[in-house]
């Protein structure tokens, strides 16, 4: 019979044993195993702005749009991405729209869209009339925008002019926005011209939200405190 003291040194001498037992490397096919069945998240990719300030890539599936761009959120369980719809078929009518520039108290009618092409020189009017209210500076803004808008105000049966609150925004102007709000993106669709915030006289901006939605033609947004909604031709997202 062994002491107590034997007893006690053979069991001390045991753990470290079971330690490295446990601790032991898995063999590399297992750890590839292991590997490729997690799975695999999304990261960002960083890239520099010209004021130097890093700024993240997201996917367009995670932007969510505020009243200065999008900013990156989950997926909203109540709105999933839905798959863009082609847009309607042009018939060859004429397609005029109306705007109240509520930043400059400039207003316009053009008609952008006639015989199923766009008329450059209308486009060339919205442009100048949508650009950045700050600086002057403007950018060719995506028809396919102004084809949103002009489905939107058939779908709830009006001619009313659109009061625009924000359309292009320069990189500047976003990086000016950046420094003094935290919901401003960097990546807004709003510097790429293929974003808009407007209110419709006469619907209310639930009523915008959904027609704009039954269209599947890109971003929706729907500000109810604020009194507008942001529609653009990015991906199919709703919030």
């Amino acid at each position: 019979m062994r002491s107590p003291q034997k007893a006690q040194a053979a069991s001390t001498s045991a753990k470290p044993a079971a330690a490295a037992k446990v601790a032991a490397p898995r063999p590399a096919a297992q750890q590839q195993q292991q590997a490729s069945a997690s799975p695999r998240v999304w990261r960002p990719v960083v890239r520099t702005t010209n004021g130097g300030r890093a700024m993240s890539s997201r996917p367009p599936s995670t932007l969510r749009g505020t009243r200065y761009g999008a900013v990156p959120v989950m997926s909203s369980p109540y709105a999933p991405p839905r798959e863009k719809l082609p847009p309607p078929a042009d018939d060859g009518s004429p397609r005029t729209l109306s705007f109240h520039n509520l930043n400059t108290q400039e207003s316009i009618t053009v008609t952008f869209r006639q015989n199923g092409r766009y008329v450059q020189s209308e486009l060339d009017r919205l442009n100048a009339f949508l650009r950045d209210s700050r600086n002057g500076d403007l950018v060719q803004m995506d028809p396919q925008l102004f084809d949103i808008l002009w489905q939107v105000r058939r779908v709830l049966g009006t001619d009313a002019p659109y009061q625009v609150l924000s359309a292009y925004r320069s990189p500047e102007t976003n990086a000016w926005l950046a420094s003094a709000s935290r919901g401003v993106a960097w990546d807004s669709l709003h510097m790429r011209g293929q974003a808009i915030d407007v209110r419709l006289p006469g619907r209310t901006p639930y009523q915008i939200r959904q027609a704009a939605w039954s269209l599947s033609q890109g971003g929706v947004g729907y500000y109810a405190r604020s009194g507008f909604v942001h529609i653009d031709t990015g991906p199919v997202r709703y919030w």
